[in-house]
């Protein structure tokens, strides 16, 4: 089998990288990670790719002032250089450019902590107990130039407690997160997501039977 391989993109801790680094080891999965790439030189996702043995490069946004175009052709010759196929961003805190992104239309993953098209944006999880929503949850998309608004591969749902704050919240989103990106990932390395206009389409896909209804009356 051919195995994609894959960019991650990361600014922080790289809790996602992990999660795609441990479903990446299982032998039938189809994509593996070539590269980690970090704006940040100080990031702690960096020593988890380390650790696991995984190329790490470091193009420091700083470096480059408001020169967008030049610090995403230095990224592009490192993406290049690994022969990356699909780029993964996992709190990748770069905003891309539209010439960018469309480069790699098809082919560039964002995950989300929030259930797109809601919440689009920073703070996701206080706005979205501001807004008393009684389901939350994360969305795997692909990149488009406008920001979190591109075709949906995949999402994950929790339900709002009457106790939660942002940090319990989040926790939970997290651990979503933590599911639903290397399986999206898994999905779109094997060939199985087609994308049609705004909408994407899963052969084989299963969808649960069944309401999620929350509060229970």
């Amino acid at each position: 089998m051919s195995r994609k391989r894959v960019a991650v993109l990361i600014s922080g801790r790289g809790s996602n990288l992990a999660a795609l680094i441990r479903a990446a080891h299982e032998a039938t999965y189809p994509a593996e990670i070539s590269l980690v790439v970090s704006n940040r030189p100080e990031a702690a996702g960096l020593s988890i790719a380390r650790a696991a043995g995984l190329a790490t490069e470091v193009v420091d946004h700083a470096a480059f002032g408001a020169d967008r175009p030049a610090f995403e052709r230095a990224l592009e010759r490192r993406l290049n250089t690994y022969g990356v196929e699909l780029v993964c961003l996992a709190g990748f805190m770069r905003i891309l450019t539209a010439d960018f992104v469309n480069q790699w239309h098809g082919r560039m993953l964002n995950i989300h902590p929030a259930l797109l098209p809601a919440f689009k944006g920073l703070d996701t999880h206080r706005r979205a107990l501001d807004a008393g929503v009684k389901i939350h949850g994360a969305t795997v998309h692909f990149v488009v130039p406008e920001t979190d608004s591109g075709p949906i591969v995949m999402q994950g749902a929790v339900a709002v407690r009457p106790d939660d704050n942002e940090a319990t919240l989040a926790a939970r989103v997290l651990a979503v997160e933590h599911r639903i990106y290397p399986a999206a990932l898994k999905l779109v390395a094997s060939g199985r997501v087609r994308v049609d206009g705004a909408r994407c389409h899963v052969s084989d896909g299963r969808v649960p039977d069944g309401d999620f209804i929350v509060p229970h009356a």
